[in-house]
C-alpha cells in the first residue's frame, strides 16, 4: 500500500466460506477503488472450513486487504480487538462478514463520521425472528441505555464506524464488543445513529441465538464497571487473542 489509509474497515470471520467472495465484491464496489484510500482487515477467527483460502485468494491480488488470522476461534470481540489494533485509519468501520450487514451503507456512515466520535448503524427493520431476537433484543437495547447513558436502538449491530483514538485505547474483555458505544463515549461524547439495511442470511449458519441476549443482561449488573476498567491505565487485562499468520503487501509496493 503506497499512502496511508483514511479509513480501515475490520470484518471479522469465522466458517462464512460462501460469503467471503460476495462480501468482498460487494465492499470493493461499496467503497470506490481509488476514491479514498481505504484498508479491509479480515480477521479469521479460527474457522474450520475454507474461509482462510478464499481469504489468501483475495488479499494476493488486492494491496488495500491484509488477513489476521488468529491460532484457534477467540470471538468477535478479540476479532475486533485485533483489528482495532492494526488499523492505520483515522476512522475504523466495523461490519459483519455475513452479508447481513450492506456495505452499501458504508459511504453514509463514513460522511456523518467527520462531525461525530461514533456512528452506529440501526437495523430499523431486522430480518431476524421477532419473539426470538427482536424482542428480546429491544428489551436489552432500552436496559444497555439505561445503564450507561448512551441511549441508541441497536447496541448489537456491527456496522459503526468509530474514529480510531476512541478504540484503540480500549481494554476489551470477552463479549464487550457487545457494548463499543458505551465504552468508547468516554473517550468521544459524540454519538448518532442512522438506520441502515438489514438482510435475511444467505449462506452459512448465525453464530447467535437467545441466549446472547440475556447474557447481555446479565452484563448489565457489571457495566459501569466494565466501561471504567476499559479506559482505566492502570488496569491489565490478559491477552484476548493469539495470532498465527498476518498476510499483508510490502508498504512499499
Amino acid at each position: 500500500m503506497t499512502s496511508t489509509p483514511e479509513f480501515s474497515v475490520v470484518v471479522p470471520l469465522r466458517d462464512e466460506e460462501s460469503n467471503v467472495a460476495p462480501f468482498y465484491d460487494e465492499l470493493t464496489r461499496a467503497l470506490q477503488p481509488g476514491a479514498t484510500p481505504y484498508e479491509v482487515i479480515f480477521v479469521e477467527d479460527g474457522s474450520t472450513d475454507r474461509t482462510f483460502a478464499h481469504l489468501e485468494t483475495i488479499q494476493a491480488t488486492d494491496p488495500r486487504v491484509r488477513v489476521i488470522r488468529f491460532t484457534r476461534n477467540f470471538g468477535q470481540t478479540a476479532a475486533f480487538a485485533a483489528g482495532f489494533a492494526h488499523a492505520r485509519g483515522r476512522f475504523i468501520v466495523t461490519i459483519d462478514g455475513d452479508l447481513q450487514n450492506d456495505p452499501a451503507d458504508i459511504p453514509r456512515l463514513l460522511a456523518l463520521a467527520r462531525n461525530y466520535d461514533i456512528v452506529c448503524g440501526w437495523r430499523k427493520e431486522r430480518k431476524d425472528a421477532y419473539l426470538t431476537r427482536y424482542v428480546p433484543a429491544a428489551i436489552a437495547n432500552r436496559l444497555l441505555g439505561l445503564v450507561s447513558g448512551v441511549r441508541i436502538h441497536d447496541n448489537g449491530c456491527s456496522l459503526k464506524v468509530f474514529r480510531s483514538e476512541v478504540v484503540k485505547p480500549l481494554k476489551l474483555r470477552p463479549g464487550s464488543h457487545r457494548y463499543l458505544p458505551a465504552l468508547a463515549s468516554q473517550l468521544g461524547g459524540r454519538i448518532t445513529e442512522v438506520p441502515v439495511n438489514h438482510r435475511p442470511r444467505q449462506f452459512g449458519q448465525s453464530k447467535y441465538g437467545l441466549s446472547r441476549t440475556f447474557k447481555v443482561i446479565a452484563d448489565l449488573i457489571r457495566l459501569r464497571d466494565l466501561m471504567r476498567r476499559a479506559i482505566d491505565p492502570a488496569d491489565t487485562t490478559p491477552p484476548l487473542y493469539e495470532i498465527a499468520t498476518v498476510l499483508e503487501h510490502s508498504p512499499h509496493a
